[in-house]
C-alpha cells in the first residue's frame, strides 16, 4: 500500500512541478509532496499528509529530499523540497521568508502566504527549531521542518494562542533572502 501512495505522491509532485505558474509565485502546494496515510481502523489516521511523512520511519534518510526526511542531533526533522543557490544564514543574521505553520492535525496557525507578504526577522529571535532549520537552507530554497515541542514552544505553548502545550509543529519555509 505504501508503494502505491509513494507512486501517487511522485506523480502528484511531478505534475505539480510542471505547473505553468512562475517560479516566484507564492504557491504553497506545488513543491509539497502528497502522501496518503492509510492507517488500520484501530489507529486514527494522521490528518496532515506532511505529519504522516515524518511519522513513517521508512522515509527517514541520511539525506533530506522531497520524499525523505533527515533528523538532526537535536531532533529536528526536515525535508528539502527545493535546493537553494544562495548563501546560508547564520544564527545572527536577519532573514526574509515565506512560511506556513501547522499543527499535526493540519490546522494552520500562521502563514505569511495568507497575509500576502513575506516576513523578515532576526534568526536568533525565533524558536530554536527555526534557528536550526533555516541554517540548513540556502537562499531560494524551500524546506519542511517537523519541529518537536522542545525546539518549539514547549510545555507552555502560546498561552491564549493557537499552539497548545507540548505541540509538535510543521512549517513549510521558503528562504527568500539573508539580509
Amino acid at each position: 500500500m505504501m508503494a502505491v501512495a509513494l507512486l501517487a505522491a511522485g506523480t502528484a509532485f511531478f505534475l505539480g512541478s510542471c505547473s505553468s505558474k512562475s517560479k516566484d509565485s507564492a504557491d504553497t502546494t506545488a513543491d509539497t509532496p502528497v502522501f496518503v496515510d492509510e492507517a488500520p481502523e484501530s489507529e486514527p489516521a494522521v490528518k496532515d499528509s506532511l505529519a504522516a511523512i515524518f511519522a513513517d520511519p521508512k522515509l527517514q534518510s541520511e539525506t533530506a529530499t522531497d520524499s525523505t526526511y533527515a533528523v538532526t542531533e537535536s531532533g529536528l526533522k526536515y525535508m528539502i523540497l527545493r535546493e537553494g543557490q544562495g548563501k546560508s544564514p547564520k544564527a545572527t543574521d536577519e532573514v526574509t521568508v515565506h512560511y506556513q505553520g501547522k499543527l499535526l492535525d493540519g490546522t494552520e496557525f500562521d502563514s505569511s502566504y495568507s497575509r500576502g507578504e513575506p516576513a523578515a526577522f532576526p534568526l536568533n529571535a525565533v524558536i530554536p527549531g527555526w534557528t536550526e532549520g533555516l541554517q540548513l537552507m540556502k537562499e531560494g530554497g524551500k524546506a519542511v521542518f517537523y519541529i518537536p515541542s522542545k525546539l518549539g514552544y514547549g510545555p507552555t505553548g502560546t498561552p491564549g494562542g493557537p499552539i497548545p502545550p507540548n505541540a509538535d509543529l510543521i512549517f513549510t519555509v521558503e528562504l527568500i533572502s539573508v539580509n
